[in-house]
């Protein structure tokens, strides 16, 4: 394949996606994730349920978990690990992205600058 991955996916993630998914007795395919102006920091990120790709999507595998992410939120989602954590407070899914320069205090926004294409290239393969 040879593709840089876009995102990458832990154990905790995959898991949620594939509860979530088995929740919805075969109505979803996995997940969606994207992103949208709004919050105090500038971006938000946003998860919908997906049925399938829609073209120009790319598909992030682990373990039978799929995540489909929109093309037009590739190049601020490039490099991100996605976690899914439980805590008394909260529980979600979490987004660990080198391209994030900021977050409000609730965790709820961030502001994200655009990766450099450029940089996928130099990855290992």
């Amino acid at each position: 394949m040879g593709r840089f991955a876009i995102m990458t996916m832990t154990d905790a993630a995959a898991e949620r996606v594939r509860d979530i998914v088995a929740a919805r007795d075969g109505e979803a395919a996995g997940i969606r994730v994207g992103v949208k102006k709004g919050g105090c920091a500038g971006m938000e990120y946003t998860i919908d349920l997906a049925s399938e790709a829609k073209p120009g999507e790319d598909v992030i595998e682990r373990d039978g978990a799929r995540v489909f992410v929109a093309p037009e939120a590739v190049l601020f989602l490039l490099g991100t690990q996605m976690d899914y954590e439980q805590t008394v407070l909260r529980s979600g899914f979490v987004f660990n992205n080198p391209n994030q320069t900021s977050a409000c205090g609730c965790g709820e926004s961030v502001e994200l600058r655009p990766a450099d294409p450029a940089a996928t290239q130099r990855q290992p393969a």
